[in-house]
């Protein structure tokens, strides 16, 4: 018979189990909280000491908790502990994020092709179905993981009261002149169909294609005849990682100060930045060249080149943004699908058209000529290989490059002009950045990060094009477009 060497220890006496079934005893201890009512009674007993408000950022309501969703609740929770038992009066009101993009996209999903079929009024009922389900789901998940607060009464940001503030201080902002519609080039997803803010951008890795793309000269501003160089012989030649926006370029940007040789080989004469001359020539099997002129970026301004494959000109223009790192120091520009070819375009060439040849859903249009109906990434192969054939890409290099994604599909985004509304936030950059010196950070180093970030941010896009959501509240005459917007829609509103 075995020996119970138990019966050998000197354990105290205890009425604590030798097991702490904790998937069992946990439950028991939050039913006994919530039915003994422990949050209210601890608020109850504080409310006339001094207040400490922890403001909760809530979280999507559209899937279960995760680590993150959970470890940002027990941190508050330990806070807002702490701060009640140790003389505060430190309510804590949980909240729930639900309207959005997130939502819309998870509701949809779980749909199929059922989703088809629906209305805009008919999403919305699906999504906020969806979203108050999940509400139930996290909150038990919540309370399960110990977390105390007043779980009865939440803010929910589908409640009217919550949705009539927030059109309020849209007013106030329409007022003050921060509120503007414009067309400019925006981060758009093709799979969400719709325009994103910096904000909803995360960057990765992606393995891309670059090209070297040569264009033939069409009009000489003066500075090759003046050489006696065969004008039908001259190239400039710029690089690019994304084939697919060559139908939009309406022109080719040079660094006004760069210097820039005239190269020759053989019978061909190309323009390519004097850093990058050897490197350039090198890649592109045209060792044997011979440089016959040299000039600043700016002398080259105004020159006329014939688009790759289309029937349209690409002018030479000088832009500050071109640099001599990587490429020809040429750059390919498509104001349609790019935030600082926009700008350029916009500031100092506002003769030359916004071409947007891709859809909503990432797809070329006729304006892309014979690539109508392909997809970006489908474009990327079949023009590069028309280029080939005509012998007009002078080197294809493999690369992997930080690419913005969307942070909700995680799939690559375009940059794509479209006309959306958008929040100026010059006006109060200062008034921001000020607010911010007022605030004690911890870690210290939080501050610098969050000052940054507003002294970089543009103008932030606001609109959507989607289903569920505050809807922006502009009117428009259904005769002539014209939009309506003052204190009195407001309030209507």
């Amino acid at each position: 018979m075995p020996f119970d060497y138990n019966s050998t220890l000197n354990l105290p006496k205890t009425d604590f189990p030798m097991r702490a079934s904790l998937p069992e005893k946990e439950p028991s201890v939050v039913k006994k909280w919530d039915e003994g009512k422990l949050y209210e009674r601890l608020i109850e007993r504080n409310k006339n000491k001094k207040k400490f408000i922890l403001h909760d950022g809530p979280p999507y309501a559209n899937g279960n908790i995760h680590i993150g969703t959970g470890s940002n609740k027990i941190l508050k929770d330990i806070i807002v502990r702490y701060k009640n038992m140790t003389g505060y009066f430190s309510p804590y009101v949980p909240g729930w994020d639900m309207h959005g993009l997130p939502t819309e996209h998870l509701a949809l999903k779980k749909l199929g092709s059922d989703k088809e079929d629906l209305t805009r009024l008919e999403i919305r009922s699906v999504c906020r179905d969806y979203a108050e389900g999940f509400v139930e789901k996290m909150t038990e998940q919540f309370k399960r993981l110990g977390v105390i607060g007043d779980w009865n009464n939440p803010y929910k940001t589908i409640n009217p009261k919550y949705e009539a503030i927030q059109i309020k201080v849209f007013g106030d902002m329409a007022e003050k002149g921060y509120i503007y519609k414009g067309l400019k080039s925006v981060y758009w997803c093709p799979q969400c169909t719709t325009a994103l803010a910096e904000a909803e951008i995360e960057y990765s890795d992606d393995p891309v294609e670059s090209i070297y793309v040569r264009f033939k000269l069409k009009k000489d501003n003066g500075i090759f005849g003046r050489l006696g160089i065969d004008l039908d012989k001259v190239y400039f030649t710029i690089w690019t990682t994304t084939t697919w926006t060559l139908p939009a370029n309406v022109a080719v940007a040079l660094g006004p100060e760069f210097a820039y040789d005239i190269v020759k080989s053989k019978d061909e004469y190309y323009v390519v930045a004097n850093s990058l001359t050897e490197k350039v020539m090198n890649l592109a099997g045209m060792p044997d060249y011979e440089v016959v002129g040299t000039f600043s970026g700016s002398e080259f301004e105004g020159n006329l080149l014939y688009h790759p494959y289309l029937d349209r000109e690409s002018l030479v223009v000088t832009a500050d943004f071109v640099t001599l790192d990587t490429g020809t120091g040429a750059v390919h520009i498509a104001p349609g699908h790019g935030i600082e070819d926009f700008e350029l375009i916009e500031d100092k060439y506002p003769e030359l058209p916004v071409i947007v040849p891709v859809d909503s859903n990432g797809i070329m249009t006729e304006e892309s000529g014979f690539l109508k109906g392909l997809s970006t990434k489908q474009t990327n192969k079949v023009l590069r290989d028309y280029l080939l054939e005509k012998k007009d890409i002078l080197y294809i290099e493999n690369l992997v490059h930080q690419y913005p994604h969307c942070w909700r599909c995680k799939e690559p985004v375009l940059f794509r002009a479209t006309e959306q509304w958008f929040c100026s936030v010059e006006d109060f950059k200062k008034q921001t950045v000020d607010a911010i010196d007022t605030v004690k950070w911890t870690p210290s180093w939080g501050k610098d990060r969050i000052t940054s970030m507003v002294n970089d941010r543009r103008d932030w896009c606001i609109s959507r094009q989607r289903s569920w959501g505050v809807p922006i509240p502009v009117f428009y005459c259904a005769s002539c477009g014209e939009y309506l917007i003052n204190n009195e829609s407001i309030n209507a509103v």
